[in-house]
């Protein structure tokens, strides 16, 4: 179970896909970002500006990285990265899946 402590929260809730993907922006003490939320059902396309690293916290998707041929499987604890100005695919099936998204620097 991921906890952040010492964070400032962003209330208002950023909502993807007609509510099938919803993350609250916290803000941790040296000014980093990360993203905390939800996905539920379905496929969906998402592209990148700055580098990411998704950790998955609970549930299961199937990722497909603009770059790769491949789709991988990420279970809880695992985690991917994708580049800048770059994009990727996730399907979540069966039950939600829980994530943290951090914004790394390049």
């Amino acid at each position: 179970m991921s906890e952040f402590y010492n964070v400032a929260v962003q209330a208002k809730a950023n909502i993807y896909f007609e509510g099938r993907v919803i993350s609250h922006t916290i803000i941790l003490a040296d000014g980093s970002k990360k993203t905390l939320g939800v996905i539920l059902e379905g496929e969906y396309y998402f592209e990148t500006t700055l580098p990411e690293r998704m950790e998955i916290i609970e549930g299961e998707a199937k990722v497909t990285l603009v770059a790769a041929d491949n789709t991988d499987s990420y279970l809880v604890g695992d985690a991917f990265d994708v580049p800048a100005n770059s994009g990727f695919t996730i399907s979540v099936k069966d039950s939600p899946c829980h994530y943290v998204c951090s914004f790394l620097t390049e």
